[in-house]
């Protein structure tokens, strides 16, 4: 059940970016009166799902779900088919058109990716409102879960003051992520400000050890559930919350680690709160310094109930919202572009970190929640925008730097050229997806 949810999320994300794209190409090349042969949602290599011709144009859904395409007369495109070339330019036809439709045309696509993303981001906030927690509050800071990070200087308790010069006054799981592909942090220790510069490899690294959160809120230890031949499991129940290992008050679960750690293979005693009433238990560690139990989580309202956090739900209403969403998507794409500038440059080694449909897939959560999907969506839509304006032929931008040229110069790119161009920016991509793709396979395989 759990890979149904995940594999909906993923198929239903991907149709609805794909067949926008495509629409944003369709519309404009419509309107223009230029012929549109085929309209797909997923490739159909040899046969399709479904078809239907309606008009001039061919609708229909692929069985290879790796995007889609529109195949507009007299271009040359992904088909590679050359042979409508062959005869006079007709007046239906993409290279009859005057250049700065063609080049609306072209750019229609990425254009509908991002105002998808910005229509999302303002749809989220006016119906999720923000949640965070005010830095300032945040008395006991972060948990640091990475050797890397911290070698670079950053540890567990420490409050993040600012990242690459900008102030950070609401925490939210974003920072986190936003750390990683940072320069320049300030931390706050202990009432010190501290300036750290992070190593130029520091996402490659964190890359490597592939942990799912190399920093993230520090939690309590909270029992969710039990292992196979968990000594305790008739000892604690679910939802029990430590406050006390072995004579030792803890708060948060980085702490109980050290604890437990140290009295591997005893039988300590321990102050859980069940209840809403602390109740003295008596636990055993396993040689491990483990518990053979899986840890739960705390709501919002419960955190704040146990005096760990105080959370702020601003909510807007649907004028406020459209700002705000705006601010959000600009927000996302710069960061986007700051990951992107990072993955193109080798001495980072975040190139390591690019994943191709698995990775992609393994993004959804294993549980169905309207906020994350449409979270998600909209990063994605941004992806497929920018890496659709990258100016490799086969690409959107591609054929965009052409037009720029044409329009530059006042002369147009021969068919020959453009036949070639698209070839070797096909063989590019290939390579990219290769890459990418491998990417996934070999952390599949290492287990990573």
């Amino acid at each position: 059940m759990e890979f149904a949810i995940k594999l909906s999320q993923f198929l239903l994300s991907l149709s609805i970016l794909i067949v926008l794209h495509e629409l944003g190409h369709f519309i404009p090349a419509k309107l223009f009166k230029t012929r549109v042969e085929k309209f797909y949602l997923f490739f159909d290599i040899k046969y399709s799902l479904f078809k239907k011709k309606i008009g001039e144009t061919e609708y229909g859904i692929g069985w290879l779900p790796l995007g889609g395409y529109v195949k507009i007369s007299g271009m040359v495109d992904e088909s590679m088919d050359t042979e409508q070339l062959q005869g006079e330019p007709q007046p239906w036809e993409f290279r009859s058109k005057p250049t700065w439709q063609r080049l609306i045309i072209m750019l229609g696509g990425v254009t509908v990716n991002f105002i998808l993303a910005f229509i999302i981001y303002i749809g989220m906030t006016f119906f999720y409102g923000d949640l965070y927690i005010k830095n300032d509050d945040l008395k006991d800071g972060i948990w640091v879960t990475n050797s890397v990070v911290e070698k670079a200087g950053i540890k567990t308790g420490d409050r993040i003051v600012s990242l690459d010069g900008k102030k950070i006054d609401k925490f939210v799981p974003e920072v986190c992520a936003n750390i990683l592909t940072s320069d320049k942090v300030v931390i706050n220790r202990n009432g010190e400000e501290i300036k750290i510069t992070l190593p130029t490899d520091f996402l490659g690294k964190i890359i490597d050890e592939n942990k799912k959160n190399a920093i993230t809120l520090r939690i309590p230890l909270v029992v969710g559930g039990f292992q196979d031949g968990s000594l305790n499991k008739n000892l604690l129940k679910t939802k029990d919350v430590f406050v006390s290992l072995n004579g030792k008050a803890i708060k948060y679960f980085d702490e109980a680690t050290l604890i437990l750690n140290e009295n591997a293979g005893k039988k300590i005693n321990a102050i859980v709160i069940r209840d809403e009433k602390e109740t003295p238990v008596s636990i055993e560690v396993n040689s491990k310094g483990k518990l053979g139990i899986q840890l739960g989580a705390l709501t919002e309202g419960n955190l704040e109930k146990l005096g760990y956090y105080k959370f702020t739900r601003q909510n807007y209403g649907f004028f406020e919202s459209i700002p705000v969403g705006i601010e959000k998507g600009k927000n996302k794409l710069v960061d986007y572009g700051g990951q992107l500038k990072k993955i193109f440059n080798p001495k980072t080694g975040a190139y390591k970190g690019v994943g191709g449909f698995a990775a992609i897939f393994n993004v959804f959560p294993s549980t169905w929640s309207w906020e994350v999907f449409w979270s998600i969506t909209a990063i994605l839509s941004i992806m497929l925008g920018v890496m659709n304006l990258l100016p490799i032929p086969a690409l959107d931008g591609g054929h965009v730097l052409f037009l720029l040229y044409e329009m530059v110069s006042g002369k147009k790119p021969s068919d020959k050229f453009l036949e070639r161009a698209q070839m070797v920016g096909f063989i590019l991509l290939i390579t990219l997806l290769l890459f990418a793709n491998g990417n996934d396979i070999y952390k599949a395989i290492v287990g990573k």
